[in-house]
């Protein structure tokens, strides 16, 4: 990197380096240039293919993309934006909420894995206990009883004094009446896997992962927010209906610098939600799809927040919720309705952000 930048340097003109964006293995070249001075701009791996299909006999060597990705800069060389790094805190940030969404995955498909297990040992079960407190509360209870035979095989007085004891040790509701509720599914329930020690350590085992990777997200959820609250934008992002602790840490990773958009619009299109115009002659198309070429994770947290305001029907600041009620009386389609909506709720974003910044430079 000291030679390249070296040869760079020396150069009788002011250099521009172009680079084509590969997720992170281009991120050392672009640091390194970027403390040394060095105009970097980063382009869009689409407009560098579509720019290389335009040859007749195009080639794929290491050579060839190098010089394909010089003529892409001499003939953009106008429209060539310079790359300015987000900062540590942000691309900590972003790092973090990348990490959730894939524990999310993992932990969506242990849920899915621990469902199937328990349709062969405990039919029934999963309808009868929920979620107390963020914490799993089936979770806990399969690894305690496993299987339908570690509560048929007791009287039900016996079962509910264990129910309610195992209740009160793990800090959940004590309810004689779901003891019974259990007690009475297990007597009618037809398990498919017997009651050994194979099937044990396969529920218990399952249940256990299940536990981990709830930890795992909730430790990351944390420190998330405690990244978060150091931006200026935090309290007027958690401030706003729909959003909540889970959503507005992502939201800010996912968005970043408000000043890295020229409008609302250029936010819409970053998230993929515009649609692109099609007209030929004298037909134009009224029902186009949104684009999707934008950050996918930040389209999902918004859907989290248009589900969150749909649920809540927020009475107060409500203007993305009665906008969302319009579509859906329009006949929209929900999805239809949810994208616009999230289309609003970022244009009301960028407004209340970018009004905070403008406040806190006028301080400065």
């Amino acid at each position: 990197m000291a030679a390249l930048i070296a040869k760079v340097s020396a150069l009788p003109e002011p250099p521009r380096v172009v680079l084509e964006n590969t997720g992170y293995y281009h991120w050392p070249v672009v640091n390194s240039l970027l403390e040394a001075g060095v105009f970097v701009s980063i382009v869009n791996p689409i407009l560098m293919n579509k720019f290389a299909k335009v040859q007749i006999r195009p080639g794929k060597t290491d050579k060839l993309d190098a010089i394909m990705i010089c003529k892409f800069g001499l003939a953009h060389w106008c429209e060539l934006v310079s790359c300015s790094p987000a900062g540590e805190s942000r691309d900590t940030l972003k790092l973090y909420s990348r990490q959730y969404s894939e524990y999310i995955k993992l932990m969506t498909q242990q849920k899915v894995n621990l469902g199937c297990l328990l349709d062969k040992v405990m039919p029934g079960i999963k309808t009868l206990l929920c979620d107390e407190g963020g914490r799993s509360k089936l979770s806990d209870f399969v690894i305690r009883f496993w299987h339908f035979d570690c509560i048929s095989k007791k009287s039900r007085a016996a079962f509910t004094a264990s129910y309610c004891k195992w209740a009160k040790k793990q800090g959940y509701h004590v309810n004689e009446s779901k003891a019974y509720a259990i007690y009475a599914l297990s007597q009618n329930g037809i398990p498919t896997l017997p009651c050994n020690e194979a099937t044990k350590l396969l529920v218990q085992e399952a249940a256990g992962v299940l536990k981990v990777l709830e930890k795992s997200v909730a430790t990351i959820l944390a420190q998330m927010n405690a990244l978060a609250s150091a931006f200026p934008e935090y309290d007027t992002v958690l401030a706003m209906k729909g959003v909540g602790p889970k959503t507005a840490p992502r939201l800010i990773a996912e968005i970043g610098d408000i000043s890295r958009f020229h409008s609302a619009k250029a936010l819409v299109a970053y998230a993929g939600l515009d649609a692109p115009p099609f007209q030929s002659g004298q037909f134009e198309s009224k029902c186009r799809k949104i684009s999707k070429r934008g950050d996918k994770y930040l389209r999902k947290v918004g859907y989290e927040i248009i589900a969150s305001l749909m649920s809540s029907k927020p009475l107060q600041d409500n203007a993305v919720f009665l906008f969302l009620c319009k579509k859906r009386r329009e006949g929209k389609y929900y999805l239809s309705a949810y994208m616009a909506a999230l289309n609003k709720f970022l244009h009301i974003y960028f407004a209340r952000v970018k009004q905070l910044h403008s406040i806190l430079l006028r301080k400065v």
